[in-house]
């Protein structure tokens, strides 16, 4: 019987490293339009955000949206959208990612009470979905598959 990594590789599934937070977090470096930053994967996240403070860094074109975010510790968080992103992670690239931009502050805020690093944003079950994504927890690995 062959081995996940060897199926999925010839089922056209590129790897993507991840790393456990002293959180138990799994975060991926991943690049948004060229730009390189550290996001938590978060399977329960329906969308892929990045942090208010950081959309300029990651020349995030976006507009107000109607949507009101919520998540652990936090409800009713004012959102932008912004469209037609080029994101990257490891190999595998999205050249159409949409991108929903809200503050973070929460989300980092715990992670330092915890002593872990922020994080610039996280990708969610959106781009997951779009990826066909494969987690493996004990390798540390995460697998998408090529356009």
């Amino acid at each position: 019987m062959p081995s996940l990594k060897k199926f999925l590789k010839s089922k056209k599934y590129l790897e993507v490293p991840m790393k456990l937070t002293s959180t138990n977090h799994l975060e991926v470096k991943a690049e948004i339009n060229g730009n390189p930053g550290r996001f938590i994967l978060d399977t329960g996240a329906s969308s892929t955000c990045v942090g208010i403070e950081q959309a300029e860094r990651f020349e995030l074109d976006s507009e107000h949206s109607d949507i009101m975010a919520a998540g652990a510790g936090a409800s009713d968080l004012v959102t932008r959208l912004s469209e037609k992103n080029s994101i990257c992670l490891g190999k595998w690239k999205d050249k159409k990612a949409q991108i929903v931009i809200l503050d973070l502050m929460h989300v980092n805020q715990a992670l330092l009470l915890h002593e872990a690093e922020e994080v610039d944003g996280i990708i969610g079950a959106d781009l997951l979905e779009t990826g066909r994504a494969v987690i493996d927890y004990h390798k540390k690995i995460l697998y998408l598959r090529k356009k």
